[in-house]
């Protein structure tokens, strides 16, 4: 089965831009139009993030949200077969917080939210950030596209370790000067274990592991703002240095400054951030608050139900 589909997407990956971007183009009116892809929980989700914009300006981020969603599935696919000439013309990055990074012999945790294209981010970091790169990923549950995907990330010499996996090999990644990947922007798996703060006009939970890790070891911290090019197919990334040790960030402080950096950069391209996944699944409780609470504004008012 692996050889079946890897072959069937390698042949479409032959295709020139202009063609898989028809494809694209197709597929967003059967997918957005037609089928309505998790269009509730997109819309629920935007009325949360923007309860100032009516209706049909959310519609409207949802329409070109669907347009990127589906332009990133097929750029990925072009990722089996394009030539490291045509990737760099569509994806740049300013190296300069890494360089100086690394010649002061500090070790890097990069954070990101899922932002348009993020398997091209993982490249372009790969190829510039001049430490081993260690990406944490989740398996997918179909053990081809699962293979294809690992293969595929992997390709530029990223260090993959399944998110199940991390903790038994902590100790191995981290004997050297290295560069750890983490995008942490998403729904945790527990509720009650896991830090609150406001989200935009909703509390939400996010997981505690990056802040603890990179208070822990003490490592330099990176921002990684994710921007859509007015053409399509072109990205920029952006490096943001936060500090250059953690070790003395107080408990919140840290997942506070990526909750903000995650806002910021939706509020700033809306349409370029994965709004098909339910953020906002879990209910804040007042019981949470004595522990788990970490922003320095209570929690406001819990927006649209779940």
């Amino acid at each position: 089965m692996y050889y079946l589909i890897y072959g069937l997407l390698y042949l479409v990956s032959l295709l020139p831009f202009f063609i898989l971007y028809r494809i694209s183009d197709l597929a967003y009116l059967l997918i957005y139009h037609v089928f309505g892809y998790r269009k509730k929980v997109v819309m629920h989700n935007l009325s949360i993030a923007f309860p100032e914009k009516t209706e049909l300006e959310r519609t409207s981020i949802a329409s070109r949200f669907y347009r990127n969603l589906i332009d990133t599935f097929i750029e990925s696919i072009k990722m089996l077969s394009i030539s490291d000439k045509t990737f760099h013309k569509h994806v740049n990055i300013d190296d300069k917080v890494f360089k100086q990074l690394k010649d002061k012999g500090l070790s890097m945790q990069l954070h990101t939210g899922h932002h348009f294209n993020w398997e091209y981010a993982n490249w372009i970091v790969a190829e510039n950030v001049g430490l081993p790169w260690i990406g944490i990923y989740m398996r997918i549950k179909n053990k081809a596209i699962n293979k294809i995907f690992f293969d595929l990330r992997g390709k530029k010499g990223t260090k993959l370790v399944a998110a199940q996996d991390f903790k038994n090999q902590v100790h191995e990644l981290f004997r050297q000067q290295y560069s750890i990947g983490l995008v942490a922007d998403q729904n945790p798996g527990v509720a009650h274990r896991s830090y609150w703060l406001n989200f935009f006009s909703k509390p939400a939970p996010f997981v505690t592991g990056p802040e603890k890790g990179a208070i822990r070891n003490g490592t330099a911290v990176v921002f990684i703002r994710m921007l859509k090019l007015p053409q399509r197919g072109y990205y920029k990334l952006e490096p943001v240095l936060v500090t250059e040790n953690a070790s003395d960030f107080p408990k919140g402080k840290l997942t506070r400054l990526y909750r903000d950096f995650l806002e910021e950069n939706i509020r700033r391209q809306p349409d370029n951030y994965l709004w098909s996944h339910r953020r906002w699944k879990w209910d804040y409780k007042p019981e949470y608050r004595a522990e788990w609470w970490i922003d320095e504004r209570p929690p406001v008012s819990e927006g649209p139900a779940s």
